[in-house]
């Protein structure tokens, strides 16, 4: 079973992260799968990509969301990358 490599891409001052924290959290949570968070602000290549699409969510480095993360969605991916 493979383990997917889940990373919320986030900013300072961003109300959309605060709910992107909660829905990466309760989707992962569910699967037992691990995240791990990334600020962009102190990463001028990070914020030149994707400054207007915060938060995103990359799995196994693919952009897989952004703005408001589609729970469904993100479980979907993740159960298709542990399925292998």
């Amino acid at each position: 079973m493979a383990i997917p490599d889940v990373v919320l891409l986030t900013k300072a001052d961003c109300h959309l992260c605060t709910e992107a924290r909660a829905a990466v959290e309760r989707v992962t949570k569910s699967l037992g799968v691990q995240w791990t968070e990334q600020k962009i602000d102190a990463d001028p290549q990070l914020q030149e990509r994707f400054a207007e699409e915060i938060p995103v969510v990359l799995v196994d480095g693919i952009q897989r969301d952004f703005w408001k993360i589609d729970e469904e969605r993100l479980t979907r991916t993740l159960k298709k990358v542990l399925e292998g």
